[in-house]
């Protein structure tokens, strides 16, 4: 699946759009105010954080559709092991 990129000029919109404080803007991706600075004055924004970005930006089939690929992520790394007391 292919995510969107966000730039951090792109972030800073979003937040000041919203009228929130980096605190604010940042504490559900389990940012410090300090890393969302960071983000927004042009620092590579991670992997995890750009996934969280998706889900709370992007469209509802797009937030459905990361979330339905980490489920079935999940289920698959959970079927390949035996439950304990089951035979390997």
């Amino acid at each position: 699946m292919k995510l969107k990129s966000y730039t951090g000029d792109e972030v800073r919109s979003l937040r000041r759009k919203l009228n929130l404080n980096q605190s604010e803007f940042w504490s559900p991706f389990q940012t410090t105010q300090s890393g969302g600075s960071r983000y927004e004055s042009g620092r590579e924004i991670p992997a995890p954080v750009q996934v969280l970005l998706n889900i709370a930006f992007g469209t509802d089939a797009k937030a459905t559709a990361i979330v339905n690929e980490l489920r079935e992520f999940g289920n698959a790394k959970r079927k390949s092991k035996p439950a304990s007391g089951e035979p390997k």
